[in-house]
C-alpha cells in the first residue's frame, strides 16, 4: 500500500510541475529515476498515464482520471493522518513553509526557529524564493506570500498591512536631489523589480486629485528584492520597498523615504494554505503562531497586524 501511496503523490508532482526534468528537480532526484518510477507505474497498472507523442508534458485521459481520484485520496489520507495526531500531546510532522527571500531571512526565519522551540515534535522545513510559490508543485504546507493569493483552492490569512516606500539613501540624494513630485521620478536612477522577462516600469501615485501613473528608467533591474535593498543602501539608486523591509534602516537614516504623501500603495503579507475540511494540526499551531508573534513584534513598527 505505500508504493501505492507513493506513486499517487508522484502522479500528482508531475502534473504540478509540468515535465519530469521539473518534478525531479523539485524532488531531488533526476530524470531518469522519474522515468523508471513513472514506467513502472504503468506497467502495473497497465495503462500509459502520460503522452509520449507531444513535446509538452500532458496527462492522458487515464492519466488525467487517475490524478484527480489520487488528489482525493491523497487528502483523506492527510486528514486521517491529522486527526489521529489531535490524539497526542503535541503536534507532529514535518512542516514545509515557503516565504519571500528578505522577509524570510530577516524576520520568518528568527520565527521559525522559535516556533521549532515549542514545538519540538515538529520538522520544520523553510523554503525562501521571491517567485510566487506554488504550492502543490513545491509540496508546501504553508505559503508566505505578498499578496492575495491567486489560486480559489487556498485558503487565505492576512498576517500584515503595509506599504510601498520610495526611498533612496542619503548620498544618492545628496548627487542628484530629493524629488519633490512623481514626474521628478523620470530624472533619477530608479532601481526597478523583474518579473520573469517583465520589467516593472510603472509606479503608482495617488493625491487629491486620485490616481496617477509615472514611467521610470534606470540602468538597475533585477528579480531579487533583496539585491534592490542593496542597492539602494549602496547609494545606486532610487526604489520601492516594503516598509516591513526597511524600516530599521529608515530609523537609522541609512535610507530615506521620498513621496511620501503620494504613495498608496497597500501590500499585505498573507499565510496560504490548502483547505481541507480537517486542518493539520502542525498547519495550524504553525500559522497561529506566526500570526500571534507578527502581532507582538510589529505592534510598536508603524505596520499593522491583521491577524
Amino acid at each position: 500500500m505505500a508504493d501505492e501511496i507513493s506513486d499517487l503523490r508522484l502522479l500528482v508532482q508531475l502534473e504540478a510541475a509540468g515535465s519530469l526534468s521539473e518534478a525531479a528537480r523539485r524532488l531531488q532526484s533526476s530524470p531518469p529515476v522519474m522515468s523508471r518510477r513513472l514506467a513502472a507505474m504503468e506497467q502495473r497498472l497497465g495503462v500509459m498515464l502520460v503522452s509520449r507523442g507531444s513535446r509538452r508534458f500532458a496527462l492522458t485521459e487515464e492519466g488525467l482520471l487517475l490524478h484527480q481520484r489520487a488528489l482525493k485520496i491523497l487528502a483523506e489520507i492527510d486528514e486521517a493522518e491529522a486527526e489521529a495526531a489531535t490524539k497526542g500531546k503535541e503536534p507532529r510532522g514535518t512542516l514545509r513553509v515557503g516565504a519571500p527571500l528578505q522577509i524570510g531571512r530577516r524576520l520568518i526565519a528568527p520565527l521559525v526557529g522559535r516556533f521549532t522551540e515549542r514545538y519540538p515534535e515538529i520538522d520544520a522545513q523553510l523554503h525562501l524564493s521571491d517567485s510566487c510559490s506554488d504550492m502543490v508543485g513545491e509540496d508546501l504546507d504553508v505559503a508566505l506570500t505578498v499578496g492575495v493569493p491567486a489560486d480559489p483552492d487556498l485558503v487565505m490569512r492576512r498576517l500584515l498591512i503595509s506599504r510601498k516606500v520610495i526611498c533612496a539613501s542619503p548620498g544618492y540624494l545628496a548627487r542628484y536631489g530629493l524629488p519633490e513630485l512623481p514626474e521628478d521620478l523620470v530624472r533619477h536612477n530608479c532601481i526597478r523589480k523583474q518579473r520573469g522577462r517583465h520589467t516593472i516600469d510603472i509606479w503608482h501615485f495617488v493625491d487629491e486629485k486620485g490616481p496617477r501613473e509615472v514611467r521610470v528608467n534606470g540602468t538597475l533591474a533585477t528579480n531579487s528584492g533583496e539585491v534592490i535593498h542593496e542597492w539602494l543602501l549602496n547609494g545606486r539608486g532610487i526604489g520601492q520597498k516594503p516598509l516591513w523591509d526597511i524600516e530599521e534602516d529608515l530609523e537609522a537614516g541609512r535610507l530615506v523615504e521620498c513621496l511620501a504623501g503620494f504613495t498608496d500603495d497597500r501590500l499585505e503579507l498573507c499565510a496560504s494554505f490548502v483547505g481541507r475540511p480537517y486542518l493539520l494540526p502542525r498547519t495550524r499551531v504553525f500559522v497561529d503562531f506566526i500570526a500571534d508573534a507578527l502581532n507582538a513584534h510589529r505592534r510598536s513598527k508603524g505596520v499593522e497586524t491583521a491577524a
